[in-house]
């Protein structure tokens, strides 16, 4: 098995490393460290390899958590060998918390100037924020099952289902739920996801995904269960047929099948950032854009502070929640309908526009609405920095000034970055 030297991350957290003027991909492999590796893919110009022993630890190497993640033992001495199967789920576990950050930092900086065309040092790229708690954050996860029935997630660079006997990224309460769960795979041959999700107060709410009629269940636990259908409703087999969630001390209702950020503590972080950054146009005569608004977010902390907010999302079940947690104001004007679509037929003008659109970013046209709009700020959102970036060379180019970028830890111990920019409009374009 060759020794390799480690020499830097993907922006997937792999290490990379070179042999037989090959670059080679090294999962759990930390720039610095001297490996020894098994080639388990070979390609004419790069290489796959399966850590099998660390040989000199980078001292940023720590020992991780879970017993899913990829183990060495012991976990950072030479001659360490791998052992266990390792989970898809979390591919930093194994790196301190602190350089987790720098390395989200600086995929930003990367990203911005290798799609987005930005000089170096052009960005100013402020230091990752930090997750208030690196562990035990998510409020919503998604799991498949194994042939046996048992809930699973994917296991690394694989399609393979992995048993789960521990998760250290969910909320306490289902930490303390999906291990009670027994599902009947007999029974459900078509199913193809679980969702579970937590609110306010530790509230829970498992999703069946794909199953092409409700399944019958048994309950003995004090939970709701949905069964999501194709068309992104839901129907309620017990309890309540949502979530409350909780944000700067604002409930929001979440539908089954809505969107919501994973972490609750950091989408108060986004809320803060995102208030920040369209402070100047706010104001009670300005009118504001809330673009893939989803449940209404942004907008529940936007609307005080304006005199006209509109929101755009295409997804029903989202549009029927911020109608609910906007009901307030009588200022706020909803549609259902794609950006592309609605952004040209509204009447401006406009002061400013906040947009969160999916991992694939904004369409072209979408973009070009936008841009016709000619707000003075703009704050994306984004969970993607590949498609931010692409997205951020267009609207640059069409007349506005990126003035900054925030990343934010989202997801820690994984290599997904959340991140806040703000755009300014330039006086001449």
């Amino acid at each position: 098995m060759p020794e390799l030297t480690i020499t830097a991350l993907t922006h997937a957290g792999e290490g990379v490393g070179r042999h037989e003027g090959r670059v080679v991909f090294v999962p759990c492999a930390l720039p610095g460290e001297t490996v020894q590796v098994e080639l388990v893919e070979v390609k004419k110009h790069f290489a796959r390899g399966k850590l099998r022993q660390v040989l000199v630890a980078a001292p940023e190497r720590v020992a991780p958590r879970c017993p899913h993640h990829f183990q060495l033992d012991p976990p950072a001495g030479p001659g360490a060998a791998q052992r266990g199967p390792a989970c898809g789920g979390c591919q930093l576990q194994h790196l301190d918390y602190a350089a987790q950050l720098a390395f989200k930092q600086q995929l930003v900086r990367e990203q911005l100037q290798r799609i987005g065309g930005f000089a170096e040092g052009s960005v100013d790229v402020r230091p990752t924020r930090p997750a208030p708690d690196p562990y035990h954050y998510r409020n919503h996860s998604q799991f498949a099952l194994t042939p046996e029935g048992q809930l699973g997630l994917m296991a690394a660079n694989s399609h393979r289902v992995l048993p789960i006997r521990e998760c250290h990224q969910l909320e306490p309460a289902l930490g303390a739920l999906y291990p009670r769960i027994a599902v009947d795979a007999q029974a459900l041959p078509e199913f193809e996801r679980l969702g579970l999700r937590a609110g306010a107060g530790g509230e829970a709410l498992i999703v069946f995904e794909g199953a092409p009629e409700a399944p019958e269940i048994e309950l003995d636990l004090p939970i709701s269960v949905a069964a999501l259908r194709e068309d992104g409703s839901a129907l309620t087999l017990a309890g309540h047929n949502h979530l409350v969630m909780e944000v700067r001390g604002r409930a929001l209702r979440v539908s089954p099948g809505s969107f919501f950020q994973v972490n609750t503590a950091q989408a108060g972080a986004l809320v803060e950032l995102v208030l920040e950054g369209l402070g100047p146009a706010l104001g009670p005569r300005a009118a504001v854009l809330d673009l893939y608004c989803g449940v209404g977010l942004f907008s529940a902390f936007l609307a005080p502070r304006v005199g006209r907010l509109v929101g755009v999302e295409a997804y029903p079940p989202a549009v029927a929640d911020a109608a609910a947690n906007l009901d307030e104001f009588d200022h706020v004007e909803l549609y259902e309908a794609p950006v592309e679509d609605a952004l040209p037929a509204l009447a401006g003008p406009f002061a400013a526009a906040v947009l969160d659109p999916p991992r694939a970013g904004c369409a072209p046209a979408a973009l070009e609405a936008l841009l016709a709009t000619q707000v003075a700020r703009i704050v994306y959102v984004s969970c993607d920095t590949a498609t931010l970036a692409r997205d951020l060379k267009r609207l640059v180019a069409g007349g506005y000034r990126l003035e900054w970028a925030q990343p934010v830890d989202m997801f820690p111990q994984t290599h997904h970055v959340e991140t806040v920019v703000l755009l300014t409009r330039s006086a001449v374009s």
